[in-house]
């Protein structure tokens, strides 16, 4: 009894069996062979270079317009015997292949085995949480003047692809955040920043502790810890890894002692919602005795209608001073921390009118 199902799945299997070269190789041969019956049967005119290429594709594909054919017998015989049936079958593999190819990608897209060894300036995150990761992706496309990075999203749980119909994020599937060989596929070397947000504290730690060894120099990683020791121990041993705790104890204290706090918290945090805290830092080419911080403060407010908050020694907060003194040199290589209601970026500010 005839099995459609069993005939496709055997036409399917010998598709996937059949490489890329194998079958490119294959239609070569079959048109260089069809062109050379043709010559031989006196086909001029569709031996011809200038016709060959067009009667090949639409004869063999059996749309056949009508306005090349045959008119000797040989010629006739050779269409009908050889051309046709035999490039029916290899455009039909053809096709299939890319069908395939096509569905391979499709589906590596969305379960996470695609290579992203070759992605350059990308932000990973490490980890998932139905609750915080898409949060974190939502304020990271936030703010509207950031670079124009893509968000990699690294996973071990057997999810897919939870961001599909969002263009600036990308999704891998690893079995380890700490193996050299998975790291390399997502890209570690190049990434520009990383977000570890493991299922627990170890998780964390281990991940961070490795990634700080491998990223490139420029790269900055971000985590949050519940157990501050974690936090002492990292800070000791990887000077580019930035280390949050939760602060829900001081916070509910501040709003009860300062009614309000919690909403300016908010603010300050959010790129969705008012102003927000940003940071830039002062070019390296700036004068090198420095500006005051009354002039810094004055001219962020009145020019840009950003208020400075405070300037760090360096990107992950060390040496941070809070609302310095007005004669505080700021010098070049400092990072400003402000609030704005939009990101300032380097190229924004008028560096040489401060100095």
């Amino acid at each position: 009894m005839f099995n459609l199902k069993h005939l496709i799945f055997v036409i399917q299997r010998h598709i996937s069996q059949v490489s890329w070269p194998a079958l490119i190789t294959l239609l070569l041969l079959h048109a260089v062979l069809t062109i050379v019956f043709l010559a031989l049967a006196k086909e001029e005119a569709l031996a011809h270079p200038d016709n060959f290429l067009y009667y090949y594709i639409v004869t063999t594909s059996t749309v056949g317009f009508g306005d090349h054919s045959p008119e000797s017998l040989a010629g006739k015989l050779i269409v009908s015997i050889f051309q046709i049936p035999f490039g029916l079958a290899l455009f039909g593999a053809f096709l299939g292949k890319i069908g395939q190819s096509i569905t391979i990608l499709l589906r590596r897209h969305m379960t996470g085995e695609k290579s992203f060894a070759t992605m350059q300036n990308h932000i990973i995150i490490f980890g998932w949480n139905p609750q915080r990761t898409p949060k974190i992706i939502d304020h990271i496309l936030g703010d509207l003047k950031r670079e124009k990075r893509i968000i990699l999203l690294c996973v071990k749980a057997q999810i897919e692809h939870p961001f599909s119909d969002n263009a600036d994020v990308a999704f891998a599937k690893l079995q380890s955040f700490t193996n050299l060989d998975e790291l390399k596929r997502v890209g570690i070397s190049q990434a520009d920043r990383v977000i570890v947000d493991g299922s627990d504290d170890n998780e964390t730690f281990t991940t961070a502790l490795r990634l700080s060894k491998i990223v490139n120099a420029d790269c900055h990683i971000s985590t949050y810890f519940d157990d501050e020791t974690k936090v002492e121990m990292l800070r000791e041993h990887c000077e580019n890894v930035e280390c949050s705790v939760s602060r829900s104890i001081e916070m509910l204290v501040r709003s009860i002692q300062d009614p309000g706090s919690s909403r300016i918290q908010e603010e300050l945090l959010s790129t969705l919602k008012g102003d927000t805290q940003f940071s830039v830092q002062v070019p390296s080419n700036f004068e090198s005795s420095g500006i005051e911080f009354i002039k810094l403060f004055s001219t962020f407010k009145v020019q840009y209608d950003a208020t400075v908050l405070g300037i760090a020694d360096n990107r992950i907060g060390d040496g941070m001073l809070l609302n310095p003194a007005n004669n505080t040199l700021i010098k070049p290589g400092q990072i400003v921390h402000y609030i704005a209601k939009q990101r300032l970026l380097s190229d924004d500010i008028a560096w040489g009118e401060l100095g």
